[in-house]
């Protein structure tokens, strides 16, 4: 069951004024002996309710700080320090050192409870299932000793999650489309242009060799075109992603508990924020 100081609990300095008052009350032993001084006072980290007090031992036990169950601990407002009843100097040097919240866990507070818990007791315990009603004697605050009224407020508690909300495919498909080109070719024809000799071309016949074959030649070429097909790269594409940032802002009513104080009479009433 996790715990935080009370000042992380409301960390907008929002924590009921008695809480403020009593980080300063000294604590004192059965026999009126000073013990120390209140320094934090840790709360469930749910419900806010106190579970201990952080005390100071000074001088007492030089240079120790341990950790108190607001049950066994007796609060007097009007002189400003907290008695504990029974509680021995070796109790207090039996207690774990408290130095760093982060090393609280069931085992710390077993060893706690146990220099708490009265010596014939024979209750047993299950780290899965303790909750801190099992030991009223170290949590509950009695009603003679601790009058109390609380009140609520409500805060904003923002926080972020992150959640699929798409995704992106991307691959090839083969798309097919119909291309046209034009080459223009060249072909070669044979033009035979034959005209009427005129009546002035006389030959003596002498001198014609009619037996004579004359063959006259000419190659005729002609152009065909050559299209056939070749794979380029046209594009390449790139896939990364980026993060964009954005401010999302909420706005919700909060209230609030004040305390409305009626009496009869005329009363002393110390009224201390």
């Amino acid at each position: 069951m996790p715990l935080v100081k009370l000042k992380d609990f409301y960390p907008n300095h929002e924590e009921p004024s008695n809480a403020e008052d009593i980080k300063d009350f000294d604590v004192y032993a059965q026999s009126d002996e000073k013990i120390g001084s209140i320094e934090h006072i840790l709360v469930d980290d749910k419900s806010g309710q106190f579970r201990y007090f952080v005390v100071d031992t000074g001088f007492w036990i030089f240079g120790k700080k341990v950790l108190l169950p607001v049950g066994r601990a007796a609060i007097k407002y009007s002189d400003r320090r907290i008695e504990v009843n029974g509680l021995t100097k070796q109790q207090v040097e039996d207690l774990p050192n408290f130095d760093d919240l982060e090393k609280v866990d069931y085992d710390y507070e077993e060893q706690v409870r146990g220099t708490y818990r009265p010596a014939a007791s024979a209750a047993t315990y299950d780290r899965d299932s303790y909750n801190y009603q099992q030991d009223p004697s170290l949590y509950d605050l009695n009603d003679r000793d601790h009058q109390s009224l609380k009140l609520y407020q409500e805060r904003l508690v923002a926080d972020k999650h992150k959640q699929k909300v798409g995704e992106v495919s991307i691959g090839k498909r083969v798309e097919t489309e119909t291309a046209q080109v034009a080459v223009p070719v060249e072909k070669e024809r044979v033009v035979i242009d034959r005209s009427t000799a005129s009546a002035g071309n006389v030959v003596d016949p002498n001198n014609v060799n009619f037996g004579n074959q004359e063959v006259v030649r000419m190659e005729v070429y002609e152009e065909t075109a050559d299209i056939h097909k070749e794979a380029f790269v046209r594009e390449q594409v790139n896939v990364s992603k980026v993060v964009d940032k954005d401010t999302v802002n909420a706005e919700e009513q909060l209230r609030r508990e004040e305390l409305d104080l009626e009496t009869q009479g005329r009363p002393v009433v110390d009224n201390r924020r």
